[in-house]
This record gives structure tokens, C-alpha cells and sequence, in this order.
């Protein structure tokens, strides 16, 4: 891994094997896999920036007002 950087993680004892055991059958390094893990969550948390950015000027609804309409209009 070129312009790696080394970090300590502890995992519980079970997911540190189950790490191992992929790891090995897939003949892949742990740090490979938590890297591809951790670029994937990151992935998923831009796009959740970008989907709060573009509805950043909707109108904000409260759970208690939405319940309430859903009452009136006879839905609940």
C-alpha cells in the first residue's frame, strides 16, 4: 500500500476472526478489506451530504404535525 499510514484498531475477538477467516479466504489482507470498508461508508456518507444539501431549502415537517394530518385526513 503506497502513502499508507499505520493505525491500531481493536475489534472484538469475534469479528477480529471473522476478519481473519474472509480475509484468508478470499486471499485478501485484513487492512485491505477495513480499508474497502471504511472508503464505502465514506462513500455512502457524501452522498447523504449531497442528498441533505440539495433538500436543504425543503420545508421541515415535525413527526407530531405529519401524525396529526395523517389523523385528519382519516389515514390513522
Amino acid at each position: 500500500m503506497e502513502n499508507s499510514k499505520r493505525v491500531t484498531v481493536y475489534f472484538d475477538s469475534d469479528v477480529h476472526k471473522a476478519l481473519r477467516l474472509r480475509a484468508a479466504a478470499s486471499d485478501r489482507s485484513v487492512s485491505e478489506m477495513v480499508n474497502d470498508a471504511v472508503r464505502v461508508s465514506l462513500a455512502e456518507d457524501a452522498s447523504d451530504l449531497h442528498a441533505f444539501s440539495e433538500r436543504r431549502n425543503e420545508k421541515s415537517v415535525s413527526f407530531e404535525s405529519f401524525i396529526s394530518g395523517m389523523k385528519r385526513r382519516g389515514q390513522l
